[in-house]
């Protein structure tokens, strides 16, 4: 019987561990997808206690908490203990056995605290002081804790119109670690509420110092604050959507369309769809332009509890796996971007894994020979950044296309404690060239050479491809 969590987790065969511990093992961290708080690097954050940095917005967690009967003020509330919250976390953790926060939680325990014990009622009190006392340290603010981790660069999510001023603060500080912003546009395409919009119109006037009375004075307050990203290092574009936008529209259609809009009148359901259809292609072409990369992660429902979406707001726990056919939309739009020699590199996320295999051909459908995997298919997103989520990945990118050319993971978490979801990833990696190994479907002879696979995934791919 194997050990849990012992130096060969999820390492099944001899092969796998030779190809983890002698190449995945250690390779640095580029975590070009994250929603790190910016502020937290800048200023060093030293965290007050395990329940800030492991359960402070952790839907993850809450979602897990909530389907065990916990009451949400152990999760949410603001006049509840850090140990009363703590506690809740370590009742439910053995309920989660065969759901990945339970690899999560020890393998975050072990590698930053160096905490073997398992976590439940029991061990509650003694990890929850232990995990205190060591935060208490220097070695454990924010930015030791990307050292002890090995990361090289983040990439955070930002918008239009943030500031950077703490990408300003990181980098003027001389810290070592890149920490670079992502462009993530999303609200400047969101016209499904007119007064929303017309808000966060007049928010991006101001910093852009351009005043927007029309469509073209829109793109170019945009444009100024892309480049203004690109000056500060962003090398990547993300967008958020439900499902991908390609109607057919003229250019004086959409002028008249955000005319109607920032006039303080709702939209129909076809003006949406082409407003959202020409904002992508502008900004893709934007990205093209400055030789970005594009990122796109579709098909979640979002906020589907109303009642609880209104008492909490978003990001919460409440979004789910959406089925969207959107296939034929997402081939218009590479397409349309493709024809006109516009298509900058990009990386396509689905929520929904019954997606793997149309993504893992649509990819090859827009490859031109100018970047090795120029159009990459995402590593596992949200519900489906687990093993069995990470393995159907990586299973349809390889019969589909080259896993060789794989950027590899990301945390897209807030989390310090998330980097070893890096490790998780690299461990499932190598099990499954391992196994291929062992039963006679990969060549042992090749060896170094799938070592010096593993490591590209792991690491040399995203370096080379988002020229860190």
């Amino acid at each position: 019987m194997k050990q849990f969590l012992d130096e060969n987790f999820l390492l099944q065969t001899k092969t796998a561990q030779k190809l983890y511990h002698e190449h995945a093992a250690k390779q640095p961290i580029i975590d070009y997808h994250c929603h790190l708080i910016p502020s937290m690097v800048a200023n060093d954050h030293k965290f007050k206690s395990i329940t800030e940095i492991w359960l402070g917005g952790d839907h993850y967690k809450w979602r897990a908490m909530r389907t065990n009967g916990i009451d949400e003020k152990y999760m949410t509330g603001a006049n509840t203990s850090d140990w009363e919250k703590f506690e809740k976390w370590a009742e439910t953790v053995p309920y989660t056995m065969r759901n990945p926060l339970y690899h999560w939680t020890h393998l975050e325990l072990k590698t930053a605290f160096g905490i073997e014990k398992l976590l439940s009622p029991k061990t509650a009190r003694e990890i929850f002081e232990e995990c205190n006392e060591k935060l208490s340290k220097p070695e454990y603010s924010a930015r030791n804790l990307m050292r002890k981790y090995k990361v090289e660069a983040v990439c955070t999510t930002d918008d239009p119109v943030d500031s950077l001023e703490h990408h300003i603060k990181t980098k003027n500080d001389g810290f070592e670690i890149k920490m670079l912003p992502t462009w993530r546009p999303d609200k400047a395409m969101a016209v499904e509420d007119a007064a929303s919009f017309k808000s966060y119109v007049e928010q991006l006037s101001k910093v852009s110092e351009i005043t927007i009375s029309s469509f073209d004075d829109l793109i170019e307050a945009l444009r100024k604050r892309h480049d203004f990203f690109s000056e500060l290092g962003c090398k990547l574009s993300d967008h958020g959507i439900e499902e991908f936008y390609a109607e057919d529209y003229t250019e004086n259609e959409i002028k008249a369309i955000f005319n109607k809009i920032y006039g303080g009148n709702q939209l129909t359901l076809e003006e949406i769809l082409k407003f959202k259809s020409a904002m992508l292609v502008i900004f893709a072409e934007m990205d093209w332009e400055k030789g970005w990369t594009q990122q796109f992660h579709y098909g979640a429902i979002r906020n589907n509890n109303t009642r609880l979406f209104n008492k909490l707001g978003p990001d919460t726990g409440f979004d789910s796996i959406g089925t969207f056919n959107t296939a034929k939309a997402m081939s218009k739009f590479l397409n349309r971007l493709d024809t006109n020699n516009k298509l900058t590199k990009t990386i396509l996320y689905n929520l929904n894994p019954a997606d793997n295999e149309m993504i893992a051909t649509m990819t090859g459908n827009f490859q031109d020979g100018t970047v090795p995997g120029k159009i990459q298919f995402g590593s596992g997103w949200w519900f489906l950044d687990q093993k069995d989520g990470m393995e159907k990945q990586m299973n349809a990118l390889s019969v589909l296309g080259l896993l060789s050319r794989f950027v590899g993971m990301l945390t897209d978490s807030r989390s310090f404690l998330s980097y070893p979801r890096h490790e998780y990833f690299r461990r499932t990696l190598c099990n499954l060239l391992g196994d291929d190994v062992e039963k006679g479907l990969l060549p042992a002879s090749e060896i170094e050479f799938i070592g010096q696979m593993v490591e590209n995934i792991s690491y040399n791919n995203a370096k080379i491809f988002f020229k860190f």
